[in-house]
């Protein structure tokens, strides 16, 4: 009979490689980045296009997934709190490089511009994985980022059931209703365009930077008085409120900024991608406001 040292040393030795054969197995077995965007394609509810802007911008797809952070804009504030926390797969809805096509060909020096070099570096260096949400997000009925936004409003008892753009709330003034939506979420910076005492009751909600086109298609509605948007270019959108306003129609614009118009739809998608990515953590990391007014 053996020695009872040998005996427990021989056990403690089997049960150390035990540990090291479960542990690389339950490497292997994490998703990859590559199977996880698989499964958000399965779950979407809509068919997915072939020419999307829903596609990998950086990093090895098949890096196995050590947590997911979810975001807005993937700044590099936000790629160093991910990777801070664990995660090297990162879901944003806007482009990670200063261009919808993720293209560096506006930038002078192309790729070998400093401020995308650097932010190139911090993502190798860190092993992220950078994929793109956006077109299928808003495809989706109702569309996701509006979903997110009608919940962190509070208006779902207030949208039009035949149009989920479209809210008739209790009168309010316009200067009260942009205090309410600047409060609830928490934006630092916002701009109105308008009369602060206009009779308020029908609002169009239009997150992100969604065209002067549909802009207007929005307050061209005789019920409309106040459009909500995301961003515009001022010669268009801003302007052609302006001129409603000077004819002594009942119009207004209030200019949330892109990110707060739409962060609270990627939060939303956050809580949906928990509800079937069981295997691996899921974090919302917000985007930063970032504009700033000086103090008077």
């Amino acid at each position: 009979m053996p020695p009872l040292r040998f005996i427990k040393s021989t056990t403690v030795f089997l049960i150390a490689i035990a540990s090291l054969t479960s542990a690389a197995f339950a490497g292997d077995q994490r998703l990859t980045a590559r199977e996880v965007i698989t499964r958000i394609q399965q779950h979407v509810g809509v068919p997915w296009r072939s020419d999307t802007v829903d596609t990998f911008k950086a990093g090895n797809p098949d890096t196995p997934v050590t947590g997911i952070a979810v975001t807005m804009m993937a700044t590099l504030d936000v790629l160093q709190r991910a990777a801070a926390s664990g995660n090297n797969l990162i879901i944003t809805h806007e482009p990670t490089f200063y261009d919808h096509l993720d293209k560096t060909d506006q930038l002078p020096e192309k790729e070998n511009d400093q401020v995308l070099a650097a932010k190139r570096q911090f993502i190798e260096k860190h092993g992220l994985v950078i994929w793109r949400f956006h077109d299928h997000w808003h495809a989706r009925n109702p569309d996701g980022i509006e979903a997110g936004m009608v919940h962190a409003l509070g208006w779902e008892k207030f949208q039009d059931p035949h149009n989920q753009y479209l809210f008739a709330i209790p009168e309010t003034t316009l200067e009260k209703l942009a205090a309410v939506i600047k409060r609830q979420l928490g934006i630092h910076v916002m701009r109105v365009v308008g009369v602060p005492d206009l009779r308020v009751t029908k609002i169009a909600l239009a997150p992100g930077a969604a065209g002067f086109s549909r802009h207007a298609e929005a307050l061209e509605m005789t019920a409309v008085q106040t459009l909500v948007i995301g961003e515009a270019h001022e010669w268009e959108t801003v302007e052609y409120v302006v001129d409603a306003v000077t004819e002594g129609k009942q119009k207004s614009l209030i200019i949330l900024s892109h990110i707060p118009s739409e962060q609270a739809g990627m939060e939303e998608c956050t809580r949906w991608l928990k509800t079937f990515l069981i295997e691996v953590a899921i974090q919302f990391v917000p985007a930063s406001e970032p504009f700033w007014s000086p103090k008077p």
